[in-house]
């Protein structure tokens, strides 16, 4: 009999810290994320996620670029053209909306499969030098400051995986798009005329910008060359819910 009072003494304790457990997961309407697929080209990209209704979140992710990075581009190598590595900095801002297929559990935050749509803006800053050669087998240096700016929209897919009440991993399985890409360079040490042509060659079939199918035209009276290619997402983010 001295076992009743006891049992009802720690049934009515619990009992506000379930009902505080409950109101905790209702209120798990924001996320904050660390992409962490970008860490390795030192990009350190955040996010910040709103849920707001059953099916439907909006968020906007802000990325910032140094040029250290485990990952490297290697300069561009031809019989004409030999550079350094490429290397770059700047910033990228990513709004965005989701739609979850599955219903968030009593107001928690949204999980599970989802498709959305995104806005894409980068801003990126790099140094392009080497020796060029030209038809008379003259060789010459040469030295430009690029600036790189990319607006791209699409559509994404992808699929959130709680691993405990507050912390999930956020898969982006695929977001392509379309994009008009900008480029701009900026003379310190000017090659001849003839470079141009050899330039633009060089970069439509450089690795990552033939892959979107790049159109540059730079030239002598024109250092900004501005085209309309795919772009795309991918990623993985850690993400905290409160």
């Amino acid at each position: 009999m001295k076992t009743l009072p006891l049992i009802l003494l720690l049934s009515l304790v619990s009992l506000p810290l379930i009902a505080q457990e409950d109101i905790e997961l209702r209120q798990q309407k924001n996320q904050i994320d660390l992409d962490i697929s970008d860490l390795p080209t030192a990009f350190f990209s955040f996010s910040y996620e709103r849920a707001i209704g059953k099916h439907i979140s909006v968020g906007l992710g802000v990325g910032f670029k140094s040029e250290d990075g485990l990952i490297q581009f290697s300069g561009i190598d031809t019989d004409r053209i030999q550079t350094n590595d490429i290397t770059y900095s700047g910033y990228k801002l990513i709004p965005e909306f989701r739609y979850y297929i599955n219903e968030s559990v009593d107001g928690s935050m949204l999980s599970g499969f989802y498709v959305g749509a995104y806005l894409k803006y980068s801003d990126f800053n790099s140094d392009l030098e080497g020796t060029y050669v030209d038809s008379q087998d003259i060789s010459h240096l040469f030295k430009y400051e690029a600036e790189i700016t990319v607006t791209s929209v699409g559509l994404m897919i992808g699929y959130k995986l709680p691993v405990s009440k507050r912390f999930s991993i956020d898969f982006l399985i695929a977001g392509p798009g379309s994009g008009g890409y900008d480029f701009k360079l900026d003379n310190v040490i000017a090659p001849p005329d003839e470079f141009y042509d050899d330039l633009n060659n060089a970069l439509d079939e450089y690795s990552v910008l033939d892959l979107i199918g790049a159109d540059f035209g730079f030239n002598n009276n024109n250092l900004r060359s501005k085209f309309s290619a795919l772009s795309f997402r991918y990623g993985i983010s850690v993400g905290y819910s409160f």
